[in-house]
């Protein structure tokens, strides 16, 4: 299954949380295990009903972790983070 990395980062007392590959998705927690919730269910929420900026629908496949650290912008947002590995489609673990 495809993994998208998030990116978590403190500010203030919150944990904000973005995806580099799914631009745009955001959210946030109250703690870092909540953080990790919410960017669970927003790549959940967003993967069934997602609009890309160039006008495709659906979530794009996930670059690897290598292709990520050859980004400067990943590299840049990811100084200092706590980075997440979230499944997509969210694996059931019924």
């Amino acid at each position: 299954m495809p993994l998208y990395i998030a990116v978590i980062r403190e500010d203030a007392g919150h944990f904000n949380v973005s995806f580099p590959d799914v631009p745009g998705l955001v959210t946030a927690g109250d703690n870092l295990d909540d953080a990790i919730e919410e960017a669970i269910e927003a790549l959940e929420a967003a993967g069934e009903d997602w609009t890309n900026p160039d006008g495709s629908t659906g979530l794009k496949p996930p670059r690897s972790f290598d292709e990520l650290q050859r980004d400067p912008a990943f590299v840049a947002a990811a100084d200092g983070a706590t980075l997440v590995e979230i499944e997509w489609p969210v694996a059931d673990n019924d």
